[in-house]
């Protein structure tokens, strides 16, 4: 599965997009504008979105991608 396909299968379950998920991670604390906040571990956030979004651990992995600045969405 090709990493934008990640991308449209999260939005389609959760009906958030990219930069939708990069605003609720820096409210929370958990990114920057710059990539992942200080101290903040990929685990922190997997945990969030699975708990909060029903994600599973690869589609979660991938939004810390996007955060990281590691991937980008298309």
């Amino acid at each position: 599965m090709s990493f934008q396909a990640y991308l449209d299968n999260i939005e389609k379950k959760t009906g958030m997009t990219p930069d939708q998920f990069r605003t609720l991670a820096e409210a929370k604390g958990f990114a920057t504008a710059g990539g992942l906040a200080p101290g903040v571990k990929a685990g922190q956030i997997v945990a969030w979105l699975k708990a909060d979004f029903d994600l599973g651990h690869g589609h979660a992995m991938a939004i810390v991608a996007l955060l990281k600045g590691s991937k980008t969405a298309t």
